[in-house]
């Protein structure tokens, strides 16, 4: 027991040196924040057409909306009017230590409890195809930020004061305050009145947008926003001429349903905003239509298919719809990115990382020896990779660590963001980086079975799975 107790710490110890040497500083900082990342291969040489989404894809909007929007939303709801935040992996586990009602963490104990003695969410429970299951919403994007801290908020004063409160009721009131916001042309008004302080990158904007057009692109734009807020941000960072650049702009949409209603038709705005009564026979370069619905589009347009490119920050909202139903290739606009690219960067992160997989690489490998003093030596390696786990975690944040990963799994955010398109990055301003004829070739991800060159087995010097021989006894 003594002798393999030791030879147990002697090879922890061998790779400890081993992953120190494999991580010089100068492997830390390969990731540039400003790329672009394909889940699918793309070749810019055969998009003719670009679209776009305004809001957080055009416009980049400053996190010093998200207060305003939290305010405004609170008092709507003071004047007029079992619930659980959680982060859930891509296979619909919630990842333990990121359950929380109102602003109180939730025992891990807790959680498992309330769903049956697992972390397991059923399938019906689950978001729907555009992220709202029957008990389980899916908060997407920057815009839900406000509406999660109002709902934490919420739920943290009605148990903080021993007030009775139907979860549904509330989830109900939170969600149509934060819908009056938009809807009252709140955040409108805001980002009007002072667009240097709140709109972001918009040279950058203007840098792309005139780029695709001098390289004889075709562009258009479909948004949910009304064409007086539109109007006003695009001058901001285009200039008076914007709607040159487009070939069609389509406000007021009211996505996702633009893309699967056949029934709203276009309509014409004047100069002033007003609708007009105008049968719509074709979109002319200039003119600004509202609603309308996707079919309509392709028939009048005929963009079809892989020659389009559109992006957005919302999948289901943006992108899902194009990528599964049309063929389209899309874009997913991923603000968050950069934070998270540069964190990934930091030598702190990178030793974390490997030191975590060569130490479960161990853990597998070495557990075929179960004496008592092997038993104590592998609690003590879990326990290791546990608090390591929790480290790498809270680098990125402290309460649900990186939108992308829980733990080793990817998020049920991040099966998506595979699923519904074709690359992502930080802003739009990263298509400044490469040629309108670049072609994007993701790199092959290894498949656990096709046994790659791991971390762990570089450092226990074995493929992923323990050999056979070693496993025997277990049979």
């Amino acid at each position: 027991g003594a002798d393999l107790s030791a030879h147990l710490w002697a090879r922890y110890q061998d790779m400890r040196r081993l992953v120190h040497d494999l991580l010089p500083p100068e492997v830390c900082s390969l990731l540039n924040p400003a790329a672009i990342y394909a889940n699918n291969e793309i070749s810019l040489r055969d998009v003719e057409v670009y679209g776009f989404d305004y809001d957080y894809t055009l416009a980049q909007y400053a996190d010093a909306l998200h207060p305003e929007i939290f305010s405004a939303a609170r008092d709507i709801l003071i004047e007029h009017y079992k619930s659980l935040l959680m982060k859930i992996d891509a296979f619909h586990y919630v990842q333990l230590g990121t359950a929380y009602r109102g602003l109180q963490p939730v025992p891990d104990e807790e959680v498992i409890e309330l769903y049956g003695g697992t972390q397991h969410i059923p399938l019906y429970q689950m978001s729907g195809f555009y992220g709202k299951g029957p008990s389980i919403k899916q908060f997407m994007d920057i815009f839900s930020l406000p509406e999660m801290a109002l709902l934490s908020c919420v739920v943290d004063y009605f148990l903080g004061h021993s007030l009775e409160f139907d979860q549904a009721h509330l989830y109900k009131d939170v969600t149509d305050a934060i819908r009056d916001v938009h809807v009252k042309g709140l955040m409108y008004q805001w980002i009007e009145q002072d667009m240097e302080k709140y709109i972001l990158r918009g040279d950058e904007t203007f840098a792309v947008l005139s780029r695709l057009v001098a390289h004889g692109k075709q562009l258009f734009l479909i948004t949910n926003s009304p064409f007086s807020f539109v109007d006003k941000g695009m001058r901001h960072m285009v200039g008076p001429d914007w709607r040159q650049l487009f070939d069609v702009v389509i406000v007021q949409a009211d996505k996702p349903s633009f893309f699967t209603d056949r029934r709203k038709p276009f309509r014409k705005l004047d100069e002033k905003g007003s609708l007009q009564w105008d049968r719509i026979t074709r979109l002319e370069k200039g003119k600004i239509y509202r609603q309308g619905n996707l079919f309509d589009f392709l028939r009048l347009t005929e963009w079809r298919g892989p020659r389009v490119l559109y992006f957005g920050d919302h999948l289901y909202s943006d992108l899902a719809d194009l990528m599964l139903r049309h063929g389209w290739r899309t874009g997913a606009i991923i603000p968050e990115l950069e934070r998270e690219i540069r964190i990934i960067n930091t030598e702190q992160y990178m030793h974390s990382l490997t030191w975590q997989q060569a130490l479960t690489g161990l853990l597998e490998r070495m557990q075929t020896y179960q004496d008592a003093e092997s038993r104590q030596v592998l609690a003590a390696w879990m326990k290791e990779r546990q608090e390591l786990r929790c480290i790498t975690k809270a680098l990125f944040n402290a309460q649900f660590g990186s939108i992308f990963r829980t733990f080793h799994n990817p998020t049920y955010f991040s099966r998506r963001l595979v699923r519904f398109s074709d690359l992502y990055m930080a802003s739009l301003s990263c298509l400044l980086n490469y040629r309108v004829d670049f072609t994007f070739y993701p790199r092959r991800t290894p498949l656990q079975h096709e046994a790659p060159l791991w971390m762990d087995q570089l450092c226990t010097g074995c493929m992923k799975t323990p050999f056979l021989g070693d496993m025997a006894h277990i049979r």
